[in-house]
Formats: C-alpha cells, sequence, structure tokens
C-alpha cells in the first residue's frame, strides 16, 4: 500500500495570528499534515513532504523574519529535488500582505512548485504600534478559510492531484 505524501505546514507568528491560522490549517486537514515552526524546518523536511503550506507574518512590507531563515537553510539542499510539487500561502497582515506573498513565489519559483490556491492574506488592521505590537486573535470566519484550504491540500495530495 502506497503511503500518501504529508502536507507540510510550516509556520512562523510574532504576535500570534499566523500560529491561530496554521493550527486551523492543520485541523482542517484532519491531523494527517505535519505543523512546524519555521525554526524547526529542516532540509529533510521539505525533502519528505508532498506539498507545503507557507504561514506568516508580513513584517515591514516584506517576508518574516524567520520564515526567510527557513528559506536560507533549505532552499539549497532542496534545490532541483522537490519540482512540481504544491504550494499555498496564509499571510497575516496588518493592512497588505502582498510583499510577503511575492517573496515567497519569488523564492518557490527557484524551486519550480506549482501554486494549488489563491493566496490568502487575512488582514489584522493593525495601524499603528501598539495594535501592531499586540496579540491577535483571528476571527472565525478567517479561521475557517484557513481550515478548508487545510482540507483542500490534503484531499488533493490524498487523490493524487499533486
Amino acid at each position: 500500500m502506497a503511503v500518501t505524501p504529508s502536507l507540510l505546514i510550516i509556520w512562523h507568528s510574532r504576535t500570534g495570528a499566523s500560529e491561530q491560522m496554521a493550527l486551523a490549517a492543520s485541523k482542517g486537514a484532519g491531523g494527517q499534515a505535519i505543523i512546524k515552526n519555521a525554526s524547526d524546518v529542516t532540509a529533510d523536511d521539505i525533502l519528505t513532504a508532498g506539498a507545503y503550506l507557507f504561514v506568516c507574518p508580513e513584517n515591514l512590507g516584506s517576508l518574516s523574519g524567520l520564515m526567510k531563515d527557513m528559506f536560507d537553510r533549505t532552499y539549497y539542499p532542496a534545490l532541483g529535488r522537490i519540482e512540481g510539487r504544491a504550494y499555498a500561502t496564509l499571510i497575516a497582515a496588518g493592512s497588505d500582505g502582498h510583499g510577503a506573498t511575492r517573496q515567497i513565489d519569488r523564492i518557490v519559483t527557484g524551486w519550480r512548485l506549482k501554486r494549488c490556491a489563491d493566496p490568502v492574506i487575512i488582514n489584522c488592521d493593525a495601524q499603528d504600534p501598539a495594535a501592531i505590537l499586540a496579540s491577535k486573535s483571528v476571527g472565525t470566519k478567517q479561521l475557517e478559510i484557513c481550515r478548508n484550504l487545510g482540507l483542500g491540500m490534503q484531499e488533493g495530495l490524498a487523490l493524487g492531484i499533486y
């Protein structure tokens, strides 16, 4: 019996929003996904996963530092070895989120990954220093979107779509 490749949910969070989003996606995947903090992800994790969900905040209009560090550490060991695998993104943003999305898209273009879902950007509407630094609580409707993305990606793997 063939083993279905796993969905790897890689997350980084500074204020809790991205962590809540990653946990919701994992719940949607029915506990079949592997969920790891970006600081703990290894090249072996990248190589053995069947698809990837990158979940992080946008910081200063860019990819969060620890998520970028994860890519820095795993990029070259995985280069040329994971082409064609599916990925999607969940971005927690104060207002925009497109900068982090574009940066992830540029990085994984080198890996030749295929985006399997439109980018999801959850706007936390944090506009001043106090709101930006405060702990976040993601709304029920937004978490449902995250759950559905996890479910869809896991089902896509199980059906051999990706």
